[in-house]
């Protein structure tokens, strides 16, 4: 999440992010309009899954790949679906119908954007999945992170938290069972936790996937696993840094909160602050501009009919196990971030110094030099 202020500036865009002082991930406000006029370019559809979740679609998301889609000379439409997933159809509905030379889908299940993604193939409109791969699909292309490597970070951080805690328990909130995002982080998180469960190093405690990453509901779940298992825990996975906010208020509750190490992802202003405090151990950042920039270039080149140059673009491959086919992709590099290197997601741009270094966090913010 990189993200070149100077040219959003440019673009008139900001970057309007609501902080929750008590560290969830709450929900950004829609990002201003990106033009009160047509640009005359390219017409390209953009739909967004919800906003309940994490503050990235509206606060990163939307403003970044309206820049990059101008910069590439293309009129990008970006709705947000709201979770809702017939608005999803109807909103793409919408979007077809208007001439969209390019659809990209940010979707709320591989149903729903397995059927988006056929509507628009029917009508000769290429079709690019954002985020999130639409397993059983026929989305051509698909540009993300490498989500493996996002959950093996997010293994590697607990592991190195709780380094020579033998029989350390451990309790994973994961994301939706409906997202194959949340598969991938849950495959990459085992990659490296599920050994050490072998061998006694950690103890699963238990492992629950929770519906549209509903931070209350993995909140709710998170304590009723912890009292079950009679108010112990040595370590959380949390799939993002939404449910890791609504875990530490669970753990602030039982006065745990600081001394049970939390996972997170998103480098979130919020999540981003909860290490500052030390009540999340770690994040997971990934630079959204470039994801945007990647997909705005993808788009013009599928726009111009130029299926060479986007290939030239997607250089790797995702397997979809359902479609049992390789899509052809572009998958970033994400970064694990502790309190040690919060600033760099700062010095990258990513968030501002003001947006978390606030009361509770200044000392940390003074000893690391995050200004």
């Amino acid at each position: 999440m990189r993200i070149r202020r100077a040219a959003l500036a440019a673009a008139g865009l900001g970057l309007a992010l609501t902080l929750a002082a008590c560290g969830q991930n709450a929900a950004a406000p829609s990002a201003p309009p990106s033009s009160s006029a047509p640009t005359g370019g390219t017409k390209v559809g953009v739909i967004l899954p919800e906003t309940a979740s994490s503050a990235r679609w509206e606060g990163f998301d939307k403003p970044l790949l309206t820049a990059a889609m101008q910069a590439q000379g293309l009129d990008a439409d970006i709705q947000n679906a709201q979770g809702d997933e017939q608005k999803f159809s109807t909103l793409a509905d919408g979007m077809i119908s208007s001439g969209v030379k390019v659809l990209v889908i940010a979707s709320i299940s591989s149903e729903s954007g397995a059927a988006v993604a056929a509507k628009a193939k029917a009508q000769g409109i290429p079709v690019i999945d954002y985020d999130r791969l639409n397993l059983g699909g026929t989305s051509d292309y698909y540009v993300s992170f490498d989500n493996t490597k996002v959950g093996e970070l997010q293994g590697q951080g607990l592991a190195q938290a709780l380094s020579g805690k033998q029989g350390a328990q451990v309790i994973e909130i994961e994301g939706a069972p409906t997202d194959n995002n949340a598969t991938l982080f849950y495959n990459g998180q085992q990659n490296v936790l599920k050994p050490m469960y072998g061998d006694g190093a950690l103890k699963l405690v238990q492992s629950q996937p929770i519906d549209n990453w509903d931070n209350q509901q993995g909140g709710t779940t998170f304590e009723q696993i912890l009292t079950s298992n009679g108010g112990k825990v040595d370590g959380v996975v949390a799939a993002n840094d939404g449910l890791a906010g609504a875990i530490i208020t669970v753990l602030t509750k039982y006065g745990l909160n600081g001394k049970v190490p939390v996972t997170g992802q998103d480098a979130t202003p919020d999540g981003l602050q909860a290490i500052l405090r030390g009540d999340q151990y770690m994040t997971v950042y990934k630079p959204i501009d470039q994801e945007a920039e990647a997909t705005a270039k993808l788009a013009a080149a599928l726009a111009k009919g130029d299926t060479a140059a986007a290939d030239a673009i997607a250089t790797q491959t995702e397997k979809d196990p359902k479609g049992n086919r390789d899509v052809k992709s572009v998958l970033l590099t994400p970064q694990l971030i502790t309190k040690d290197n919060v600033k760099s997601v700062v010095d990258a741009g990513a968030v501002k110094a003001s947006e978390i270094c606030v009361a509770a966090t200044q000392a940390a913010c003074d000893q690391l030099g995050i200004k």
